[in-house]
């Protein structure tokens, strides 16, 4: 990518006629022509855009050379705490990506859909249901509540067609490692598994491992755009 510097946009995306949620564009302003790539970011349950993590990852991708897109759901961008029903989730997601697909300002040569935990699984329910991405990318997938494997999320999976990446913890409660192996099998489209050693589902390594969350973070950042790159 040639030398450019940093743009940031403030979007308001349109979900339904009563409801506009907050979002912020990161990329390099270049010679005009429109990024390689751009990925967008949801939030997890408990979590809003504004969340250190899903900051972070916005901004050290971005800054690495992908584009990148961050996002409210409509609860927290109105300061609750419970998430939204599914049908209200997908449908922010679709609002999202059919702004990321039409708005010159921000558009890409391909949009790569993912984020945190619940943002990511619904990302993926979406693409399942038809919605065109690139690819997946997720931090944290929850594979099943804690302690419940027989509780799996998975009945998607046969319908996800575009490759994807898994971020996950090797100590991630919401995600069975062995039962993740298996259930990618069932994917479609090429799967790569990169693994947290000794991270929870947030990421967070015990003291004993001696690396700050930043680090551990910005290995992350690393390993999304290697493997975005490998996508182009």
């Amino acid at each position: 990518m040639k030398t450019s510097r940093m743009i940031e946009k403030s979007l308001r995306i349109h979900v339904d006629a009563e409801t506009r949620v907050s979002a912020r564009w990161l990329g390099r302003q270049n010679d005009g022509s429109r990024q390689e790539a751009l990925l967008v970011l949801a939030h997890g349950a408990g979590n809003d855009m504004e969340n250190p993590f899903i900051s972070f990852v916005h901004e050290r991708v971005a800054a690495l050379g992908i584009a990148t897109l961050k996002f409210n759901f409509p609860y927290k961008e109105i300061g609750r705490k419970a998430p939204d029903p599914a049908p209200r989730l997908e449908a922010t997601w679709r609002s999202i990506l059919h702004r990321a697909q039409t708005d010159p300002a921000i558009r890409a040569g391909k949009i790569f859909a993912g984020g945190k935990s619940l943002g990511g699984r619904v990302a993926s329910q979406v693409v399942a249901g038809g919605e065109d991405v690139a690819g997946l990318v997720f931090l944290g997938y929850p594979l099943h509540p804690p302690g419940r494997q027989d509780k799996p999320r998975t009945a998607h999976f046969s319908n996800l067609r575009v490759p994807a990446l898994f971020v996950q913890g090797t100590r991630d409660t919401l995600c069975d490692l062995e039962m993740l192996r298996e259930s990618l099998a069932s994917v479609p489209g090429r799967t790569t598994l990169h693994l947290v050693d000794g991270g929870e589902h947030s990421f967070k390594l015990p003291k004993r491992y001696g690396i700050s969350q930043e680090t551990v973070w910005e290995t992350i950042a690393v390993a999304v755009v290697n493997w975005v790159s490998t996508q182009l």
